[in-house]
C-alpha cells in the first residue's frame, strides 16, 4: 500500500539533488578559489620582468621567474582538468538521483493528459544537466572572484580601481539588459516549440491516416505555423543577444586598452610602475572574463531556467508516493462504487455513479452503444485513469492504495487499442521483465496464439518493430492477450479482444474464457460483438456513461427468448458504433 506524499512535503528537488551533491559543488569552489588565486601569476610575472629583470638585467632570475610561471601554469591547468571532471561527475550524480524519478513523473503527467510532449521532461533534465557540465557553470564560480582583482588594482593605484569598477558595471548593465530582453522570446519560443514538436508526433503515431487521407500538407502547414513562431522567438532573442554579447566584447577590449592607457599616463607621472600599468590590463581583462561569459551564456542560462521550472513544476504536480504496507495477494473479488470518471482534458464526464460487484472467478460482460463509457470504464478498472469520485476495490482495497508494480501482476489487461513494444515477441508477452520461458508459453497456449507464434521467421525470438510491426492486427491483438495472461493475473480487463479476430478465434477466445472461469479467475470482457456474451456470468449495460443495467447473463438472454444478441445495424444514438438488438443502444430493458 502505497500514500502519496503530504502537501508538506512538496519542495523543489533538483535542487534537493544537487543539494545532496553539496561536497562535489564543494570542491568545485575549492579548486575555482586556487584557479583565481593562480590566475594572478601572469600579472605578477609581467610586473616583475618590467620592474626588476629589465631594470637589473639579469638573465637567471628572467630564466627563474619563467620557470616559476610555468609551473603555475601546469598546475592551474590540472587544476582546470580536475574542475571539468567534477562537474561531469555532478551531472551523473544528478541523472542518477532524478533520471528514474522525471521518467516517472512524465509518464504518469502524459497518462494525465498533461500538455508537455513525450521526452519534454528527459529533455529538460538533460538541458540542466548539460548547463552544469558545460563550460559557462564555471563562470559561476569564478565570478565572485572579480572583487580580488578589483582590490589589487586599487592598490595600484585608485584610478585603474575606479576604471575597472565603472567597466565593471557596464558589463553587468549589458547582462541585465540581456536577460530583461531575452526572457520573453526565448519562454516563447520554448512554449512553440513544445507546440511543433508535438504536432510532428502526432503526425508520425498516425503516419498510416496522414498519407491515406492525403493529409500531410495540411498537418504540416500546422506544424509549419508553431515552428515558425519557435523560430521567430529564437530570431529574436538570438538577435538581441548577439548585439549584447558583441557590446561587451567590444567594451572588454576596449577596457583593456584604456587601462593600459591610464596605465601609461599614471607610469609617465611616476605614480606607478612601467610593471604595475601592464598587470593591470591583464588583471582588468581577468576581472572582465566570467561576465562576459555569464552574457554570452546567458541564453542557455535562460533555457535552463525554463527548463527547471517546468521540471520542478512536473515534479510538484506528480510527487513520490511514500512505500506503505504490503497488502495481501488479491483473489480477484472486484467491487466499483459510485464511480465517476472523467478522461485527461476532458470536462464532462464518461461515467457517472456506477455502482456494481463481482465476485472472484467471476465473468462480466460489458455492452453498450459507442461512447458509452466501456472503455472508461476499463481503464478505470485496472487504474490507467483516476476516478473523479467513487472507488474502484480489488478484495476491497481501493487501488491508490496499491503499488503499482506491486499490482500490476495481478492485472491482465488488454487495451481496444492494442499497442506492442519493439522486442521481440517474448519479451512483449513477458511484460518486457524476466522471461520465463515456460509462463511465455503458457500465457500463449492460453490465448491460443503459440502456433502462431512458432509459424514466425524466429518463433519467439522475431523481433518486432514499434508498434509490433511485423504482426497484423489480429496477430497483434493475440500477443497482446497473452500477455494479459502472462503470470496468470486474478483480474483481467478484456476491452473488445474479438475486434480482429475471425470465428475460430471467437471461439478459441471464448474457450479462453472457460478455462479462466473454471481457475477462479474475475474477467471483465468489453465487447460490441455478441459471440461471447454465452460465456459471461454477469452482464453490465451501459448508456451515456450511466448504469442500464447490471444483472444475471443467463436473465439477460433468457429475456431475448433464448436467443443470442445478434449485433444490428448502425444505431443514430451510437455514433456510428454497432448497436445490440437487446435493447441496450435504444435505452428500453431487455
Amino acid at each position: 500500500m502505497r500514500a502519496p506524499a503530504a502537501r508538506g512535503e512538496t519542495r523543489d528537488e533538483l535542487r534537493a539533488a544537487l543539494a545532496a551533491q553539496r561536497s562535489v559543488l564543494w570542491s568545485v569552489g575549492a579548486f575555482s578559489a586556487v584557479i583565481n588565486l593562480l590566475m594572478l601569476a601572469p600579472a605578477v610575472y609581467m610586473l616583475q620582468v618590467y620592474d626588476r629583470v629589465l631594470s637589473s638585467g639579469n638573465g637567471l632570475t628572467l630564466l627563474m621567474l619563467t620557470l616559476l610561471v610555468v609551473g603555475l601554469y601546469t598546475l592551474m591547468a590540472a587544476l582546470e582538468w580536475l574542475r571539468g571532471l567534477l562537474v561531469i561527475r555532478l551531472g551523473d550524480g544528478l541523472d542518477q538521483t532524478l533520471g528514474e524519478r522525471v521518467y516517472e513523473a512524465g509518464f504518469e503527467h502524459r497518462l494525465a493528459g498533461g500538455p508537455l510532449p513525450p521526452g519534454q521532461a528527459l529533455g529538460d533534465l538533460n538541458q540542466v544537466r548539460q548547463f552544469l557540465t558545460g563550460s559557462a557553470i564555471f563562470a559561476f564560480f569564478d565570478a565572485p572572484w572579480a572583487p580580488l582583482f578589483l582590490l589589487v588594482l586599487f592598490l595600484f593605484h585608485p584610478w585603474l580601481g575606479g576604471l575597472a569598477l565603472v567597466g565593471g558595471g557596464l558589463l553587468l548593465a549589458l547582462a541585465f539588459v540581456n536577460e530583461r530582453w531575452s526572457r520573453a522570446p526565448l519562454k516563447q519560443a520554448g512554449e512553440h516549440a513544445i507546440r511543433a514538436g508535438k504536432v510532428a508526433q502526432d503526425q508520425a503515431r498516425n503516419a498510416e491516416v496522414v498519407r491515406a487521407l492525403g493529409m500531410l500538407p495540411a498537418v504540416r502547414r500546422r506544424w509549419r505555423l508553431a515552428q515558425n513562431a519557435a523560430v521567430d522567438g529564437q530570431h529574436l532573442a538570438s538577435e538581441r543577444s548577439a548585439l549584447i554579447t558583441a557590446a561587451t566584447r567590444g567594451l572588454r577590449i576596449a577596457l583593456q586598452s584604456l587601462m593600459l592607457g591610464t596605465g601609461a599616463w599614471l607610469a609617465l607621472d611616476g605614480r606607478i610602475t612601467p610593471g604595475m600599468m601592464v598587470a593591470g590590463s591583464i588583471l582588468v581583462g581577468r576581472m572582465l572574463a566570467p561576465v562576459e561569459q555569464l552574457v554570452g551564456a546567458w541564453r542557455q542560462w535562460a533555457n535552463t531556467r525554463q527548463a527547471h521550472r517546468r521540471l520542478q513544476a512536473l515534479l510538484a504536480a506528480h510527487p513520490t508516493r511514500q512505500p506503505g504496507v504490503a497488502l495481501p495477494a488479491p483473489t480477484g473479488r472486484l467491487r466499483v462504487e459510485g464511480l465517476a470518471v472523467v478522461p485527461p482534458g476532458a470536462a464532462r464526464p464518461t461515467l457517472v455513479n456506477l455502482d456494481f460487484e463481482l465476485e472472484a472467478g467471476r465473468i462480466l460482460g460489458v455492452v453498450g452503444a459507442s461512447g458509452s463509457g466501456k472503455s472508461s470504464l476499463a481503464r478505470a478498472l485496472v487504474g490507467v485513469w483516476t476516478p473523479r469520485a467513487g472507488k474502484v476495490r480489488l478484495d476491497g482495497a481501493d487501488l491508490a492504495q496499491w503499488d503499482r508494480a506491486v499490482l500490476g501482476p495481478y492485472l491482465g489487461y488488454l487495451p481496444q487499442d492494442v499497442e506492442l513494444f519493439a522486442g521481440t515477441v517474448a519479451e512483449n508477452i513477458a511484460r518486457f521483465g524476466p522471461v520465463d520461458s515456460e509462463k511465455v508459453v503458457a500465457a500463449a497456449r492460453q490465448a491460443d496464439v503459440h502456433e502462431l507464434i512458432l509459424r514466425l521467421p524466429d518463433g519467439y525470438d522475431t523481433k518486432l518493430g514499434e508498434g509490433g510491426d511485423g504482426l497484423s492486427g489480429g496477430q497483434k491483438q493475440r500477443v497482446a492477450l497473452a500477455r494479459a495472461l502472462y503470470g496468470d493475473p486474478v483480474l483481467l480487463v478484456l476491452d473488445e479482444p474479438n475486434a480482429n479476430l475471425d470465428e475460430n478465434g471467437e471461439a478459441a477466445l471464448a474457450a479462453t474464457l472457460r478455462r479462466l472461469r473454471e481457475a477462479g479467475r474475475t474477467v471483465v470482457l468489453i465487447t460490441h460483438r455478441a459471440g461471447v456474451l454465452a460465456v459471461t456470468d454477469r452482464i453490465l449495460a451501459l448508456k451515456d456513461g450511466a448504469m442500464l443495467r447490471f444483472d444475471a447473463s443467463d436473465k439477460v438472454l433468457g429475456n431475448l427468448g433464448g436467443r443470442r444478441p445478434e449485433p444490428a445495424g448502425p444505431s443514430p444514438a451510437a455514433n456510428g458504433g454497432m448497436a445490440y438488438r437487446t435493447g441496450f443502444a435504444g435505452g428500453g430493458r431487455p
